[in-house]
């Protein structure tokens, strides 16, 4: 796979965006389920058990009693684990997935609190037209199954961070394998690899687009097949010419623009609440599953 760096960064050169005292939320943003699930009728299960018993039941009697009892050896803890998270993109609520309210105790530089409201949330789709190609191009391995966006402020409206959830086709050693090569070649620092924003007409993130990028978090979880990217700018619309990674401007001394006005910091901290919200929820549909 040839993910040979583009010429140059971000250009520069977008007009400001309206400033909002106050962070509207989207009109199109819901919160009902991102796809709805449908129900299954009693008289359909009831005759697809059937078929299924009777189905082993020709192979063998013995090996089906195994597998309805629900046998661990037949089934391993994790590939159960990896097929409840992976249906959590249509299952769970959007205030669930994505809360209207974030907040980061101590996430902000110098360990300030931080506060993020949601003001924006995109209907679940494929991966192709909402990550940059090249991006695309590097997560191929794994495939798309889908991918969530949504898009937060901080309290003061002054920065946006646009976080998106990709759930994967693959299993725990193809997740495994794109996380050692993300590791290995430093992929979630290359600007050619910047995860796209989700711009929000009459809202605060209004003018949130490709060159108001100005630091961003790739995280390839290794324990859902899941996939969690953010990347923050300024509220006021202005370009960035040169972005940078959360880690790197979140490090101590840094004089960038970023990392001046903590954009690392929004990345990670809204990144990071997402993660652990999904990881708790995969956990106890797991558990209930068992």
């Amino acid at each position: 796979m040839d993910l040979t760096p583009r010429p140059g960064a971000v250009p520069p050169g977008a007009a400001s965006a309206r400033a909002y005292p106050m962070p509207p939320e989207a009109p199109a943003e819901t919160t009902t389920r991102l796809r709805p699930v449908r129900t299954r009728h009693p008289a359909r299960t009831a005759a697809a058990v059937a078929s299924v018993v009777l189905g082993l039941g020709l192979v063998g009697g013995a090996a089906a009693g195994t597998w309805l009892v629900g046998d661990p050896a037949a089934e391993p803890s994790a590939r159960t684990g990896y097929t409840e998270a992976r249906s959590l993109w249509h299952s769970l609520p959007v205030d669930t997935l994505f809360p209207r309210t974030l907040k980061g105790d101590g996430a902000g530089p110098g360990g300030a609190d931080r506060v993020w409201t949601r003001v924006a949330v995109a209907p679940d789709g494929p991966c192709a037209q909402a990550l940059d190609p090249l991006l695309a191009r590097a997560l191929q391995p794994v495939g798309c199954l889908r991918l969530l966006r949504a898009t937060y402020t901080d309290a003061t409206a002054t920065s946006v961070t646009t976080v998106g959830i990709v759930f994967t086709e693959t299993d725990a050693d193809g997740m495994t394998a794109l996380h050692t090569r993300f590791s290995d070649e430093s992929l979630d620092e290359r600007t050619d690899l910047l995860p796209r924003t989700l711009p929000a007409p009459g809202t605060v993130a209004a003018g949130f687009g490709d060159r108001q990028r100005a630091s961003w978090r790739v995280s390839v979880l290794t324990e859902v097949p899941v996939v969690v990217y953010a990347v923050s700018g300024f509220a006021d619309g202005r370009s960035v010419a040169e972005p940078q990674p959360a880690a790197e401007a979140m490090a101590e001394g840094q004089t960038t623009a970023p990392a001046q006005a903590g954009l690392g910091h929004e990345a990670k901290g809204i990144a990071d609440r997402v993660e652990r919200g999904l990881r708790k929820e995969a956990g106890t549909a797991t558990e209930e599953r068992r």
